[in-house]
């Protein structure tokens, strides 16, 4: 069986359960997934890898292919950035410890936010904690959750259209590292480095093409370019680029539960680019049925 036969799409490698902002478990994703169609599909939460072992477990009894993946965290400029990372080692000590620094100043930002809207509003950490499961990376979408559930706001959307919004006064910067940093470390740790919906509207617009010219020569593997916040412009732009460069190219749905109205497999990646992909890692295995 070739590489390309393993794989009978479709193929989503874009979720996050509740380890880190989705509203589900890893198990549940895994089962919704299974539900849309999917056949391979890759657990990307930000900025941790704790839902592996049990998304792997149920994609090995319903039949499917799990890719371990990450979603890391970076930042360019202004511009927020999140980089892909597959199938890279999750013991690599740099890494790990550049998750770390980046989920400590997570809780902390969280906090100095909810520290502000309590100085306005009736809403506390411990409103905050009540929307979190474990020890997931909590983030603005939990703040988000805490604000619907203490009926101040109607939805996710509404707290970040509204409270949220960095026009109300209450937002914090966090750290994260450049994406230079960013895809370095994944592929040094034997992973896959792919930009994740590169080409959005408003604040977080494309890098400049110089900049993302950069990132190629520094090993970025490629770009997600069937998402649902891509421009048509940006995306013929990416096109041609991944051409020029014979990049990976991969589309997905960023599935969060009840987080976004996004659905597992309304965007996609081919058999042949997922096999390109399990080919150039070299950090961790696919776990295949």
């Amino acid at each position: 069986m070739t590489d390309v036969q393993r794989f009978s799409g479709p193929n989503d490698l874009h979720l996050h359960s509740n380890h880190s902002d989705g509203t589900e478990s890893p198990a549940e994703v895994v089962r919704q997934a299974h539900a849309h169609g999917i056949r391979t599909l890759a657990l990307t939460d930000h900025d941790r890898t704790t839902g592996w072992d049990e998304a792997s477990g149920v994609t090995s009894s319903l039949g499917m292919t799990f890719l371990p993946g990450m979603e890391l965290s970076a930042k360019h400029e202004w511009r927020s950035v999140h980089v892909l990372g597959y199938l890279f080692d999750p013991e690599d000590a740099a890494l790990g410890a550049e998750t770390d620094h980046i989920r400590d100043d997570r809780i902390g930002r969280a906090e100095r936010i909810v520290r502000r809207i309590g100085r306005d509003y009736d809403f506390t950490w411990e409103d905050v904690q009540a929307q979190t499961v474990g020890d997931a990376t909590v983030g603005r979408p939990h703040i988000a959750d805490a604000l619907v559930a203490r009926g101040l706001v109607s939805d996710r959307s509404a707290a970040f259209d509204g409270i949220l919004h960095p026009r109300e006064g209450y937002y914090e910067p966090h750290y994260a590292p450049d994406p230079l940093t960013a895809v370095s470390l994944i592929t040094n740790a034997g992973g896959v480095a792919i930009i994740a919906h590169p080409v959005t509207t408003g604040r977080d617009r494309m890098m400049p093409v110089a900049f993302i010219e950069q990132l190629i020569s520094a090993g970025l593997g490629g770009f997600e370019i069937e998402h649902r916040e891509n421009t048509e412009a940006g995306k013929r732009m990416l096109r041609d680029l991944a051409s020029k460069h014979d990049l990976i190219v991969t589309g997905s749905s960023d599935y969060h539960g009840a987080g976004k109205p996004n659905l597992p497999g309304e965007n996609t990646t081919s058999d042949a680019m997922v096999a390109r992909l399990i080919e150039r890692a070299t950090g961790t295995a696919p776990r295949y049925a």
